[in-house]
């Protein structure tokens, strides 16, 4: 289940990555801005690293005991 809401939140990062691509290459003065996607996209990663955080003080998921 972590695994799935982590993925999803990291398609989620992409397609919010060429959206803004998209617009900053079209330069429509009708499209929403640019920082609009590039601001959701900032959001996700740090829903992504809280999310990961708590997962990992609650127990959900366990980090490596060796790095190697």
């Amino acid at each position: 289940l972590v695994k799935l809401i982590v993925g999803g939140l990291l398609l989620f990062m992409v397609y919010n990555l060429f959206r803004a691509m998209m617009i900053m290459l079209k330069n429509d003065p009708n499209q929403p801005p640019m920082s609009k996607f590039i601001g959701r996209r900032v959001l996700a990663s740090a829903v992504i690293i809280i999310f990961l955080l708590v997962a990992v003080a609650t127990g959900l998921i366990t980090p490596n005991p060796r790095p190697y």
